[in-house]
């Protein structure tokens, strides 16, 4: 007797392990896909927001016609793009997401420089309304990224790490390992500050 109730009681214990890991792969993969869903909810807030700003701005500006048309390309080919749940297991279309972000960050970087050469379009209530929930947004832009990248972490750690592996590698045979994002190059190198 003492020995089949040993035996039932490691049989409880891998059960449970097994149950916990089995379930984990599949929860935790629809968590990364929810965190990406936010990374693109943001994103789309911002590309909602340029047209407003844009038109502010030129009302200003008029004579700086080749950052709008800048700014207009970029939003353009940003909404064009095809972003789905499968964009996130295809490191290629990742890649590609993200650079066309950093385009229009870049774009938006230059048409908010411009701002400076207008004073009185700096303390237009409109601007500095539209300046202040660009800026929010790219904070929120910040935050959903980190979290995207914390929930791939602890998705791909289960992939990787005993027994998550072996589960998954019986039990999930299409869970794969998710990519992350990256910065560039360019932007790992501490910017240059000139007071001319």
């Amino acid at each position: 007797m003492k020995g089949l109730a040993g035996f039932l009681v490691v049989v409880a214990i891998f059960g449970g392990i097994f149950l916990k890991y089995y379930n984990q792969v599949p929860t935790l993969d629809e968590t990364t896909k929810e965190k990406w869903s936010q990374v693109q909810n943001q994103y789309k807030r911002r590309a909602d927001l340029i047209p407003n700003l844009v038109n502010t701005v030129q009302g200003y500006a008029a004579h700086e016609k080749g950052v709008f048309a800048e700014v207009t390309e970029a939003r353009s080919k940003v909404s064009q793009m095809k972003i789905d749940a499968s964009t996130i297991e295809d490191p290629r279309k990742l890649k590609e997401f993200e650079e066309a972000q950093k385009t229009l960050g870049g774009a938006l970087g230059r048409l908010m420089a411009i701002s400076e050469n207008y004073p009185q379009l700096k303390a237009d209530q409109n601007f500095l309304a539209l300046q202040s929930q660009l800026e929010g947004t790219e904070n929120r832009i910040a935050v959903a990224r980190m979290d995207y990248i914390a929930a791939v972490k602890e998705y791909n750690l289960v992939l990787r790490t005993f027994p998550g592996k072996f589960v998954a590698q019986i039990f999930h045979p299409d869970a794969k390992i998710k990519e992350t994002f990256e910065a560039s190059e360019s932007e790992q190198k501490t910017p240059e500050v000139s007071f001319k």
